[in-house]
């Protein structure tokens, strides 16, 4: 299955805007979300999606290649350079890069030390056990979806890599859930993840599933922020995430 989107596409930096309560009360804990990659999908229905999730390991100045299914990039640590189609990028700490579906990308790690990054692909069912990027990387499964992403709808779609950060100390947000999907990794402190009133803690390196229907908040009760990528998924102008229950279906 191939989307039609652009081969590659790479972000800075886009903070999205604050609420206007944010804006009169400085003192407020205030979450940041920074989308560092995204794109536009036409479709999603064509056949059933999963989520994907691994981590990829380059030595310095060692080259690997990628074609799979349309996916993201996220740069945990070091560098790397990325060739596609005549036009490169080089991906710092921190930066993100889409790549569509089919399309073959040349990886190269930057000469100062290893390159560490996260691969987060929304895959066909019947690649889920392909191959992604080639020898000589390192590379390592962390999820994948053991069924289909439920209740994605006809129409166009939107995918995206947004890092958030909750600050130290903030309450659970109220209860809400997601229009699409999305799959949480989180960077760094630790999170109050509560489903069903059960409240678990989530600490770096976790990744937590969030489809559609399932009803869940997030806090952060530790002294440090709390960090996490969201790879969501949410239909094309419907918010990502909305308040309560999704309505039951007639």
């Amino acid at each position: 299955m191939q989307f039609r989107t652009t081969g590659l596409l790479l972000l800075g930096a886009m903070a999205l805007p604050v609420s206007a309560t944010a804006q009169t009360t400085p003192t407020a804990p205030a979450i940041t979300r920074t989308v560092v990659a995204a794109t536009k999908l036409p479709t999603v229905t064509d056949v059933p999606l999963h989520f994907k999730a691994v981590s990829v390991t380059l030595q310095p100045d060692q080259k690997s290649g990628v074609s799979a299914a349309s996916g993201i990039l996220y740069q945990l640590s070091g560098s790397t350079e990325v060739s596609l189609g005549g036009e490169a990028k080089m991906l710092n700490a921190g930066d993100g890069l889409f790549i569509a579906g089919g399309k073959t990308a040349a990886l190269t790690a930057g000469s100062g030390g290893p390159s560490t990054f996260l691969h987060f692909f929304l895959v066909p069912a019947a690649d889920l056990g392909r191959p992604v990027e080639t020898a000589p990387a390192a590379v390592r499964e962390l999820y994948r979806t053991a069924t289909p992403i439920p209740d994605l709808q006809s129409g166009g779609y939107d995918l995206n890599l947004t890092r958030v950060t909750f600050p130290a100390q903030m309450p659970s947000n109220p209860p809400h859930h997601r229009s699409g999907a999305a799959l949480y990794f989180i960077i760094s402190g630790t999170g109050a993840n509560t489903v069903d009133g059960k409240t678990e803690a989530r600490g770096p390196g976790s990744l937590i599933y969030e489809p559609y229907a399932l009803v869940h908040q997030w806090g952060n009760p530790g002294n440090e922020p709390l960090i996490f990528l969201a790879f969501n998924i949410n239909p094309e102008g419907i918010a990502a995430v909305l308040p309560g229950a999704p309505a039951k279906k007639q």
